[in-house]
């Protein structure tokens, strides 16, 4: 057997763990050290994982009662997701060589780096040269370059490399309202759009870029998940037969447009008594009897999308690539269908995005020095990146099976460090940093940490490092999304309008998570996420943003290891349901 199943699978695991096991599993149930002893690997990386803090330890701890449990029924847990798929190519690190693998350095297209002189220009038309080729490396080496536009990866298989986030540098000097316009939001008033989507770099398919540029000239909300803002436009490809959550493999009625390799939609619409919506809330008198009908910002984003690759074909039955994450039932009119084409394979490595500093502008009047934003991608990554004075960090914008590794927001404080909506699935955020802001903040701002929304799902943020922020469940029902061996200075706060809804669905899930500062607020989500699971978080009390939960009755959440986030085993549930899914 694997080492690494071997060291992770509950089952086969005897509770005092005197068998003698392999180094990994010796570590993965090893004590996780103490908040104030997490360290971070090398420049330019996050903190290291509970795993490899752990080689000091004594001797490992009993198996969590609710892994054990998970374990038994990884896909179907009332509590848990299952998310051992989550990220690029289900978690599998991104390639080398991307594409036909042709290279080409920015420094041929006339980039200097000096920054005497914008670069923009040379790096997007780099970018092109090999987009346009099928697909390779860009190189910007060691050096400082200056950009006066966005860098845009419009193709597939493209992935733009520096020399190492110490190493290679590009230095900001316009937003996005100076370089695309300003753009309000699609419910009126003055905020702006760029508070919550774009980024100066950004990784967008072509197709994609085409229709949101059009979009803004003609003052249409352009940032609709998987199907843009025509839903009408997409061909179904098959109606799907009722399955539950958690089957890898459905039933079609029609297999002429799908094949091995594909990527497809699961589209599921609500109902107008919006059992939908009741079903990702985990169902029962408490979803039941919560008024949707006035939600006009949640219901906004169903149908619910989920984009997915098909790994097999044989007759009616298709297999895909993640297990169902939730039912199809008739009522919902499931249906496979055609997406915007997204961008595949492509990845930005290696550098820091640096904005000229500013002060951080007022609550949602963003002016757009925004970091890197995914839109439309799929099975992209961003690996040892660093943003600094930036307005927003990450954007996952209807973004799915995508990874987010060694990345860092550092610099005079940002609004959004991390921000995941607009249907994004299935990410993988790992090894992330949110440093402590160099500046004070400026009165009207605002702080929110790791953001997730609008049916939203599946997403995993892992061993990270947060000095300051909070994990901002922002509204529009987010579901099935996993916090696990995160150290937080919980002093941001939520956001979010009335209209989009609940602030969790069912199977949020917070694992072994140490607060520094003992603040609640949706760091213990036992009273407020329906069928959601609290294990191993450090002692906390309420001040500050307290909430109440959205739907009444019994929430059958649970809270284990309550006060003791060193005792859990295994200390990363990422980690551990990649593992026990071989």
């Amino acid at each position: 057997m694997d080492e690494r199943r071997l060291g992770f699978m509950a089952i086969g695991f005897i509770e005092n763990n005197k068998k003698n096991i392999s180094r990994r599993g010796l570590l993965a149930g090893a004590v996780a050290v103490a908040a104030t002893a997490v360290g971070t690997t090398a420049a330019g990386s996050g903190p290291a994982s509970a795993t490899a803090r752990a080689t000091a330890a004594g001797a490992p701890r009993a198996v969590t009662p609710l892994w054990r449990e998970f374990a038994a029924a990884p896909f179907t847990h009332p509590q848990i997701p299952f998310i051992g798929r989550a990220g690029h190519r289900g978690g599998s690190r991104p390639p080398r060589r991307p594409g036909r693998g042709f290279v080409v350095d920015v420094r041929r297209h006339g980039a200097k780096p000096d920054g005497s002189a914008d670069a923009a220009l040379a790096i997007n038309r780099a970018i092109a040269s090999v987009g346009e080729r099928g697909g390779g490396t860009v190189l910007i080496p060691e050096g400082t370059y200056r950009i006066d536009d966005i860098i845009r990866i419009g193709h597939s298989d493209v992935v733009v490399r520096g020399a190492g986030s110490g190493r290679t540098k590009l230095y900001a000097t316009r937003n996005l309202t100076e370089l695309i316009g300003a753009y309000g939001s699609r419910y009126g008033g003055d905020k702006s759009s760029w508070s919550w989507a774009g980024g100066l770099i950004w990784l967008c398919p072509q197709g994609r870029w085409a229709s949101l540029t059009d979009a803004i000239r003609a003052k249409s909300w352009p940032f609709e998940g998987w199907t843009g803002n025509r839903r009408d436009e997409w061909r179904t490809l098959t109606t799907v037969a009722p399955a539950r959550r958690g089957d890898r493999s459905v039933t079609v009625d029609d297999t002429t447009g799908l094949r091995r390799g594909a990527l497809v939609l699961l589209r599921l619409a609500d109902d107008a008594g919006h059992t939908l919506l009741e079903h990702m809330a985990g169902g029962g008198p408490g979803p039941e009897a919560y008024h949707w009908d006035d939600k006009t910002k949640l219901t906004s984003y169903v149908p619910y999308e989920w984009p997915v690759r098909i790994t097999s074909v044989r007759g009616h039955r298709v297999t895909l690539e993640r297990p169902l994450p939730l039912d199809v039932r008739p009522e919902w009119d499931p249906r496979l269908t055609t997406l915007v084409t997204p961008l595949t394979g492509s990845g930005v490595e290696g550098l820091t995005l640096e904005a000229v500093e500013t002060p951080q502008s007022p609550h949602l009047l963003d002016k757009g020095y925004n970091g890197v934003a995914f839109q439309c991608a799929y099975d992209c990554w961003a690996d040892d990146i660093t943003v600094r004075h930036v307005d927003n960090g990450f954007g996952l914008i209807a973004a799915s099976a995508c990874t987010l590794r060694r990345t860092r927001v550092a610099g005079r404080g940002s609004h959004h460090p991390y921000y995941c909506r607009e249907g994004s699935h299935d990410n993988l955020i790992e090894d992330f940093t949110v440093e402590r802001r160099t500046v004070p903040a400026p009165a009207g701002t605002q702080l929110h940490g790791i953001n997730v929304e609008g049916l939203s799902s599946h997403n995993v943020w892992s061993r990270g490092l947060m000095e300051m922020g909070t994990f901002d469940s922002h509204r529009g029902m987010p579901f099935a999304n996993v916090r696990t061996d995160i150290t937080v200075e919980n002093n941001g706060r939520h956001g979010g309008d009335a209209s989009a809804g609940p602030l969790f669905g069912a199977r949020f899930t917070h694992w072994n998570i140490r607060v520094t500062n003992g603040r609640a607020g949706l760091m213990r989500i036992d009273g407020l996420a329906p069928y959601s699971a609290t294990v191993g978080i450090s002692e906390v009390t309420e001040f500050d943003q307290i909430d109440v939960p959205d739907f009444t009755g019994d929430l059958h959440t649970r809270l284990e290891a309550y006060g003791t986030p060193e005792a859990v085993w295994p200390p990363n549930l990422y980690e551990a349901q990649q593992a026990l899914a071989g």
